[in-house]
């Protein structure tokens, strides 16, 4: 395909190419020399030195992709909707290097800027700076923002009483890299009170979780598995506490390792450490279905919800996505 898009439309069936496998969700394309890279501008070094390159292009599950060409930028809108905000935005300056921009619901939210600039890499650490969050971020439900701040990490106050993960507000949710990637969070978790579960999920119909329990005036982390939903987005299981082990410092780093590569159920496995460098393994692999009428891929979460009376919160110091 010619990459440097001379014309301005592009029949999306030919830049772009289904992923084998929903668990994936990938957005694949693209493979072959550019035909006028010689006439490429010197801004994109990408096109002037284009080649081979590997599918998936960005390994995240992105459904339903359409893209367009905007000048010198590409565009490219998912119409996943089921996390809020919806139907995010991909931008590129060269077909191969993508970031997330925006969404589109609620509110349209990509602003163009001026080339040349380096995308913002899907992986890597969030240490929630800033006030608002990143784009990459996605809530399970319209959030209640009266009970999360970001700025000096992420404050996330229980927004729910509940002992189903599916029904926390204020859940929020990070795409899965693949083939295989892992997500480490640090937290403080002083400021929890008693019921409160606050923790790292892999969430889809069939999740599990590793966290911090507060019951008794006593904390411990906890591996828990077991919970699932039907075809009708009912919840059919709350979870199971399949491991345990008693914490006494204010600060834990969880982490959670997930392998969407397609084909055969593949395993998700947890782990905890209270230096940042030791960690130990908690509880038994979770095995992450990748049936096709669930329509969307796994996601890594953050929660913090109540299961007696509302109050208490838990600091998320950093966030990071790694791949091997």
């Amino acid at each position: 395909m010619d990459m440097s898009c001379s014309r301005q439309h592009v029949d999306r069936r030919r830049a772009l190419t289904a992923a084998g496998g929903l668990v994936t969700g990938a957005f694949l394309a693209l493979a072959g020399p550019s035909h006028n890279a010689a006439s490429a501008p010197a801004r994109r070094p990408a096109l002037a030195a284009a080649g081979q390159y590997a599918n998936p292009v960005i390994w995240q599950d992105f459904a339903d992709i359409d893209a367009i060409r905007v000048g010198d930028t590409y565009y490219a809108s998912a119409s996943t909707m089921h996390y809020s905000p919806g139907a995010p935005v991909l931008r590129s300056y060269d077909l191969v290097n993508w970031e997330i921009a925006g969404h589109s619901v609620p509110v349209p939210s990509p602003a163009v800027p001026t080339p040349p600039r380096q995308v913002t890499p899907m992986t890597g650490v969030d240490t929630f700076d800033g006030t608002t969050l990143k784009p990459r971020w996605e809530w399970n439900h319209n959030p209640d923002n009266t009970k999360w701040s970001a700025g000096n990490g992420l404050t996330l106050r229980t927004a729910t009483v509940t002992n189903d993960l599916y029904w926390a507000r204020n859940t929020l949710t990070h795409r899965v890299q693949g083939p295989t990637s892992t997500a480490t969070v640090q937290i403080d978790h002083t400021a929890m009170r008693d019921g409160n579960r606050a923790g790292l999920a892999l969430l889809r119909d069939s999740s599990a979780w590793i966290g911090v329990r507060r019951e008794g005036g006593t904390t411990r982390v906890a591996m828990v598995s077991g919970l699932t939903m039907d075809g009708s987005w009912n919840t059919t299981g709350t979870g199971t506490e399949l491991a345990s082990a008693a914490l006494s410092s204010g600060r834990i780093w969880l982490r959670a390792t997930a392998d969407i590569r397609p084909g055969a159920a593949r395993p998700g496995t947890f782990s905890y450490s209270t230096d940042g460098t030791n960690f130990t393994r908690l509880g038994p692999a979770l095995t992450m279905g990748n049936d096709w009428r669930f329509f969307m891929g796994y996601r890594f979460a953050l929660f913090d919800h109540a299961t007696q009376t509302l109050g208490g919160a838990v600091r998320v110091l950093r966030f990071e996505l790694s791949t091997p």
